[in-house]
């Protein structure tokens, strides 16, 4: 596949944001609990910006229509910079009594950055042809999947010799370069219907999943897969690593970066073999979703720490090789026109059930014990597998590149 000048100019410019928002994150993380010395309170940065992104995927809807979904993906952009720098200002007078302007400021940036993906997803249809979808969706896996795994070390270890305003100004200069990439964009048509109240924009998107059966199917599967993926998070496999495997934390890290290298083979297995799949998207669907379920499950029999990497590798693999096929057939399961507004009806229900079901495996785990939610997760990911297997006529792409 030979990338065409918008579709790297999207890809580039999202993840020099991507690099960012990490590299923030981790400072003002940093910030905080030098601030206030409370793991708890530090823990409410991820929380905040998970709600924020949750706002942000209701409303998103209400800009969507009116206005360039270019300009809107540049303007977030742009807005996300300026509220960057007016925090990197902000640091200098950060005291104990006043640490919560930060949360203010960081739930107004995850706002911004809340339509960004569903936009970035949207607008890869409208500059790939629909032969290399599954290609480009491979490689925008694959740079976002790598930009995750390895930031968050890299953040920690610019914080070694660099203060957290200092990372605070490096990001805004890898902001402001992604803005500009982001301008040159070139527009999109973008079919707008005619005005509606705002609430019917808000609901347009649930309406288009409730009316297209494939979607509707994709959705039940997402809320499933969310609500088992909440076991890979870092307090409860942080306690499987020492309390079922009894290795140290250090394998909380391995674990993790196992899952990434994964996630990074299974988008390459995707780009490298995007025809065969595209033949058998089902197959593939069911197939990842099988595995995954199977590798969880001996996941949380196993005690040997080598076995968990090499099963948290499968996950990986096996998740990308399943999750690629499925964003393909999101796409061209409706015209262009409609996929902003499904996306962020879609980013809305993952996000939100992400937040409850995280608390509710962390009581689970409680309860019943670690071992027990990776087997509840793995049971969950069967049942999923169980949907695909019996609706596989579904998972078809469908060529609809009309507005």
């Amino acid at each position: 596949m030979k990338l065409n000048t918008n579709f790297s100019l999207l890809l580039l410019g999202q993840s020099l944001a991507d690099i960012g928002d990490v590299l923030y994150t981790v400072s003002v993380i940093s910030t905080v609990f030098v601030l206030t010395g409370s793991v708890s309170v530090s823990s409410f940065v991820p929380f905040t910006i998970t709600a924020s992104m949750f706002i942000s995927s209701l409303l998103t809807p209400i800009l969507v229509g009116k206005v360039n979904l270019k300009w809107l993906l540049a303007g977030s952009q742009i807005g996300k910079t300026t509220l960057l720098i007016i925090l990197g200002f902000m640091f200098n007078g950060l005291t104990k009594s006043n640490y919560y302007l930060i949360f203010i400021l960081i739930g107004l940036i995850a706002l911004l950055d809340g339509c960004a993906n569903p936009i970035r997803q949207t607008l890869i249809p409208h500059y790939v042809k629909h032969e290399f979808l599954i290609q480009a969706n491979g490689i925008a896996e694959t740079v976002t999947q790598i930009i995750q795994s390895v930031m968050w070390f890299v953040g920690s270890i610019f914080l070694i010799f660099m203060s957290p305003q200092q990372l605070v100004w490096l990001v805004g200069g890898l902001f402001v370069i992604a803005s500009v990439i982001l301008c040159l964009l070139e527009n999109v048509k973008h079919k707008t219907t005619e005005p509606k109240r705002k609430l019917e924009q808000i609901k347009e998107g649930w309406i288009t999943l409730s009316n297209t059966t494939v979607l509707r199917k994709i959705a039940l599967i997402d809320c499933f897969e969310t609500i088992a993926g909440t076991v890979w998070i870092a307090a409860i496999l942080y306690v499987f690593v020492s309390d079922a495997l009894n290795v140290d934390e250090k394998w909380w890290g391995f674990i993790n970066g196992s899952y990434f290298i994964g996630l990074i083979f299974g988008s390459i297995y995707c780009i490298k073999c995007s025809s065969f799949i595209e033949e058998k998207l089902g197959t593939f669907i069911f197939i990842g979703s099988l595995a995954i379920s199977l590798a969880t499950i001996l996941f949380s029999l196993n005690r040997i720490p080598m076995i968990a990497l090499l099963l948290s590798l499968v996950v990986g693999l096996f998740g990308q090789i399943k999750n690629i096929p499925q964003q393909t057939i999101i796409q061209t399961s409706v015209t262009k026109g409609k996929l902003a507004t499904l996306y962020t009806t879609s980013g809305a229900i993952v996000t939100g059930i992400f937040g409850i079901s995280s608390l509710l495996m962390g009581i689970l785990a409680d309860l019943l014990g670690i071992r027990a939610v990776f087997i509840i997760s793995g049971l969950l990911l069967a049942l999923v597998s169980a949907i695909v297997h019996r609706n596989k006529y579904l998972f078809v792409t469908k060529v609809k590149q009309q507005e």
